[in-house]
């Protein structure tokens, strides 16, 4: 019955009490799970929009290829689109499936999951970021 009100209290919480609390986390000293999540979504949100804008760069750079097939700008690009969804899925595979089996549930688990999706995507953003430098 307790878990029950407190639920139903947690409901009542303004949305606004969460995002000032927000606010409030340095995530340069961050020590508590809440603090560490939270600096992680920041870490990943973050890493999550230099991506897109990369691989927007490489599908503008590559619609603007004038090779002749099979190397022409639709199938470069056709290639692109498949690689980026077999790199998400591995990414979902590697961070959302192994990552928590290592720290088996523990406190720390969204915070590695987290950790494991922002390093993946720095380093995707970073090889599509070298194949717009290749032309």
């Amino acid at each position: 019955m307790t878990r029950f009100v407190l639920a139903i209290l947690a409901l009542l919480i303004p949305p606004t009490a969460h995002a000032q609390s927000a606010k409030d986390i340095d995530c340069s000293k961050a020590m508590s799970t809440v603090e560490m999540n939270y600096c992680g979504e920041k870490d990943f949100d973050t890493a999550d929009k230099a991506l897109n804008e990369a691989y927007q760069r490489v599908i503008a750079m590559v619609s603007k290829s004038d090779a002749a097939p099979p190397y022409d700008a639709k199938s470069w690009e056709t290639a692109l689109r498949q690689s980026q969804r077999a790199w998400v899925a591995f990414r979902e595979a590697e961070c959302n499936g192994l990552v928590p089996m290592e720290w088996s549930g523990g406190t720390g688990t969204t915070s590695a999951v987290l950790a494991c999706m922002t390093e993946l995507t720095k380093a995707r953003t970073k090889d599509l970021d070298a194949h717009a430098e290749t032309r």
